[in-house]
Parts: structure tokens; sequence; C-alpha cells
């Protein structure tokens, strides 16, 4: 077995199309197809299923994926090893960041990692939303990611809270909420809202869901949005309103105003997650940085940071 072999089986899983996944891997489609053949008379069973319309994994396709995510991890860790064993840590470290979300927590440590690592090659991977990063850090695709930290995580994986902001409510600038005092929950019964898809991988779009449904009521949604920052600029154009938490404050778009919510202030968690299993020199680079910039909270009640 090749590892460019196990890399084509990635590629096409990834894509669940071969002539996407011969663009990525900067080759023919019929080649591409040729080592997966070869790939699965290795193997001894089929690990696509194949139709002119469609691709999927088999069972023993889906067996297959993780061990091939860890192989290939390997391989890139001992690779890098060696070219740091003069001790200048080297090699790629993959970021996964939201967006709007992380303007204030991934430039200080982008910044730091390449001032203090300048031989790590660092990539970042934007619109990655909490669900969608801890998969990603789970089978390797990340090595690490910024999410929202909405309850534990299973080993391997680890997680740091980084920042800790409180829910609120942003409104289009000619809204009757715009320019009053907190709001309760209840009053946005019947607002159109703005959201992420209710599809599980918004941890701000699951805490929103959840803070309406505690109010009695569920929101109405006048438009699903994965962008975050698109959500504020959707609000901003009078489309309707959405909670979010407040680190958007700072960057709001003009036509939107920030609206404190009534009671007790309820904390949204920003955290960063990574996987013990992964033992690449750069996240172990990065981890030191992640230490001096964010400090881990001696006192899980401490004051937020902002």
């Amino acid at each position: 077995m090749e590892v460019r072999w196990l890399e084509a089986f990635v590629a096409v899983a990834e894509e669940m199309h071969f002539g996407r996944a011969a663009t990525r891997l900067h080759m023919a489609q019929s080649p591409l197809s040729q080592v997966i053949r070869r790939l699965e008379r290795e193997i001894g069973t089929p690990l696509f299923e194949r139709s002119t319309r469609s691709v999927a994994l088999t069972g023993s396709g889906e067996a297959l994926l993780p061990y091939a995510y860890r192989t290939l991890r390997t391989l890139t860790n001992a690779v890098d090893a060696a070219r740091s064993a003069e001790g200048v840590p080297t090699g790629r470290f993959t970021l996964g960041f939201s967006g709007v979300h992380n303007h204030h927590t991934l430039p200080r440590i982008t910044q730091a990692l390449r001032r203090d690592f300048p031989s790590i090659e660092l990539r970042l991977a934007g619109g990655v939303r909490t669900f969608d990063g801890i998969r990603s850090v789970r089978n390797g695709d990340l090595d690490a990611a910024f999410i929202g930290l909405v309850g534990d995580v299973d080993a391997p994986l680890r997680a740091r809270e980084i920042s800790r902001q409180h829910i609120g409510c942003v409104v289009p600038a000619d809204h009757a909420l715009a320019g009053r005092g907190p709001v309760a929950v209840g009053r946005l019964r019947g607002e159109p809202f703005v959201m992420g898809p209710v599809d599980g991988n918004s941890s701000m779009t699951v805490v929103a869901r959840q803070l309406c449904q505690a109010a009695g009521f569920t929101p109405e949604v006048a438009q699903t949005v994965s962008d975050p920052f698109l959500i504020l600029s959707m609000v901003a154009a009078g489309v309707g309103i959405t909670l979010v938490s407040s680190e958007v404050v700072p960057i709001l778009p003009a036509s939107a105003v920030w609206v404190e919510l009534d009671g007790e202030p309820v904390i949204f968690r920003h955290g960063v997650l990574w996987s013990e299993e992964n033992e690449s020199i750069p996240l172990r680079a990065f981890l030191r940085v992640l230490d001096d910039v964010f400090p881990a909270r001696p006192d899980p009640d401490s004051v937020p940071a902002s």
C-alpha cells in the first residue's frame, strides 16, 4: 500500500466527487479512479458506492477513514520531527476559526505564533463552526480550532477557555428596541430572526435557540445564514434581529445596534480545541504560545475576559 493511495482515498472521501478530488490532487480523474481501485483490491472490499450521479462511502470506507487520517498525520509528524531535530520547530499547522467571533482572539495568537516560531507554516481555515471544528480536529483535518464551549469534550480532545462574553441582541438601527435599556428575551417573541442553520454545528445558534425556548417561544426565522458577519449585515439591512455574544459590539455594521438582555448575564465561553493524539511539533509550539497569550484560568468563575 502506498501513501498516495491513502491521500487519494481521503480526497475522494472528503469531496464525495472524483472530479473535484482529482482537481484537488492536481491529477486527471482517470488515474485517480485507478488508484482507488488499486486500494480497494489491496484491502479486498469496495470503499465507495458509485453511481452516475453520486459517490458515497461504504461501511468499509467509513471504517478506514479515521485510520487513513491518522496514518497521514503520523507521517507528517515524523517528517516534521526530523526537520525539527536541530531545535527549531518546523512544519505545517492548520488552525480553524469562525470569523467574526474570533476577530479579537485570532490575531493575538497568530501574531505570537509567527513571531516566536517563524519556521512553522501557518494555515488558517475560515468559516469553521463549533461542531464542524470538533469533527475536523478529531479526524486530523485541523490541528486546532476556535470553538464555542457549550459542553465537555470527549477524550482524546482537549479544550482551553480563552475568553468569556455575554449574550445580547442586535437589532436594526430603526427598530423600536434600539437605544432602549435591557430587554427581556420574552419581549423578542414574534420578531423575525436572522440565525445560523439549525443543523447543530453552530454553538451560538444552539445557545440562542435555547434562550428563546427557555423564555417560552421558538424564534421565527426570517433568514438563515451560515456566515456570522453576514448575519450582522442582514440585521443592519432590516431583515430581522439576532442573538449573539458581545465580542461583536466593536465590529457592528453602522445600521445595527446592540441591546443588552435583562436579568442575569448569560455567559458564552470561547475556547481552543485540539487532540492529545496529535503529536505534531507545530501543535506543541502552538500550545506553548496559547499558554503565553491566554493563560489558563485558575478559577472557572473568575472575571470574564474582554
